[in-house]
Parts: structure tokens; sequence; C-alpha cells
């Protein structure tokens, strides 16, 4: 199939898609202040003039690769747990698969934080910060308070912040297999389950 025959067979998304990942690989590959617009534009097999088809610049396209990869890694973990489980059983799973991600996923582990850390505005503030996570935040809150009405989560501990208090278990977590990678990613997973649950679950607080 000629280039041109394939950049009409891809649709718009698809074709996001398609130079969104090629970012992530270049990212890992060379570093985010070497990854420039030629370089993706090989890696993805199309033309540079492509590119600004669907991005206003490279910082565009960037930011976009890192939500696309941080939405595949959130997807990787929700498709290894029953979400009708309860709260305690689903979130010991979620820890444990995302557990796996440093080995499964180290390219797009350490392309996202590259890009987290360098993407930056003019006046030097992130562009990517908090706020990417409030959609993932908000349906982890929805789930403690879901284990609280079935008595499974301490009722007096603010749904929210035991939100934040597990992403930010997690997230360590993550860190510390990516650098660490001689680790079980079993044993760490389930010490990071036990800290977080033991003191979350209604029957190891009452006795």
């Amino acid at each position: 199939m000629s280039p041109v025959a394939e950049r009409r067979r891809l649709s718009p998304e698809a074709r996001r898609a398609q130079l969104e990942r090629a970012t992530l690989e270049v990212v890992a590959a060379v570093g985010y202040a070497a990854a420039g617009a030629d370089a993706i534009a090989a890696a993805a097999g199309v033309s540079k003039g492509l590119l600004w088809h669907y991005y206003d610049d490279l910082d565009a396209l960037m930011a976009a690769a890192a939500r696309r990869g941080l939405a595949e890694l959130v997807g990787e973990v929700a498709s290894a747990v029953e979400l009708e489980a309860p709260v305690p059983a689903l979130l010991r799973g979620a820890i444990h698969r995302a557990a796996r991600l440093p080995r499964t996923h180290p390219d797009h582990l350490r392309a996202i934080r590259q890009i987290v850390s360098g993407l930056r505005h003019a006046d030097g503030s992130p562009v990517l910060d908090e706020a990417e996570y409030a959609g993932l935040q908000t349906a982890q809150q929805a789930l403690f308070a879901r284990g609280q009405a079935e008595g499974d989560v301490r009722p007096d501990l603010d749904a929210g912040m035991l939100a934040a208090t597990y992403q930010a278990a997690v997230d360590g977590m993550v860190d510390r297999l990516l650098r660490h990678p001689e680790l079980d990613p079993g044993p760490v997973a389930e010490l990071t389950a036990t800290v977080l649950l033991d003191g979350l679950a209604r029957d190891a607080h009452t006795g």
C-alpha cells in the first residue's frame, strides 16, 4: 500500500493515536529534550507536515501523547479487575496490576514522566498538572464512597482524601519499581495493598 493510500485509510482518531504513540516511543528512546518533530514523523512513517494537520505545535502533540499514554495505562489496570467486586478486593487487584506496569509498559511510563516534567508554559508552570488526574480521582472517590456505603471502608474518613492518598501511594510504588527493576512487583504490591487496606477496612479498624 502506498503512503498516500495508508494516509487516507486511517480515520482522524486512528491517525492521532498513531502519532501520539510514536511520540511516546521517541521520547522513551531518546529523551524529551531530543524528541523532535522529524524523529516523531519518521517513527510514525509520515511526513512532518502531517503532524501540524492534527496539532498546533510540538508542545500540543507532546501533551496529547502524555494524556493518551496515561489513559491507556489506566485502562490496562481497569481491564484486569472486577469492577463490581467488593472495594477492598478491587483495590488489591488494581494495585497488583499497577505494580506490573513497569515491566509491561516501561516505555510508556518513562515517556509520560519525561513529558510531564519537561513540558512547561512560558512562565515555567507545568502544562500537565494535577488537573490531569481529575477524572481518575473522581472515579476513585466514588469507589471509596461505595466501599463506605457497603460497610467495607471506614465511614469516618473523607472519600476524596482516601482517593488522593491511594493514588499517591500507587504512583510512589510504580515509580520505585520503575527505578528498581530488580524488585519483584508481587511482594511490593502486596505490601502497598496491606498498608493501604489495613488502614481502610472497617474490620481492621474496629477489631
